[in-house]
């Protein structure tokens, strides 16, 4: 039986897997990215860069944490780069 309090409870495992984008604490400064940029939503286009610094405050976000890069473009990480 699920309670009503665990129903709603999404785990750390469950947010990663419904999501590929990566998580707030995997992103460093510095580091590479690709990431999607506002006006690229509809086609899907990634932007490559350096990371400069985070602007989402939560460790999730659906579209992915968004982020500016050294060349002041601001977007969503979509993939970090090894």
């Amino acid at each position: 039986m699920i309670l009503p309090k665990q129903r709603f409870r999404i785990t750390h495992q469950y947010l990663t897997l419904l999501n590929s984008t990566p998580l707030r604490d995997k992103i460093n400064v510095r580091a590479k990215v690709q990431v999607i940029q506002k006006q690229d939503q509809h086609t899907g286009n990634l932007t490559e860069g350096m990371l400069k610094r985070i602007l989402t405050s939560g460790n999730f976000h659906p579209r992915g944490i968004k982020v500016e890069l050294t060349d002041g473009k601001i977007g969503r990480v979509q993939k970090i780069i090894p």
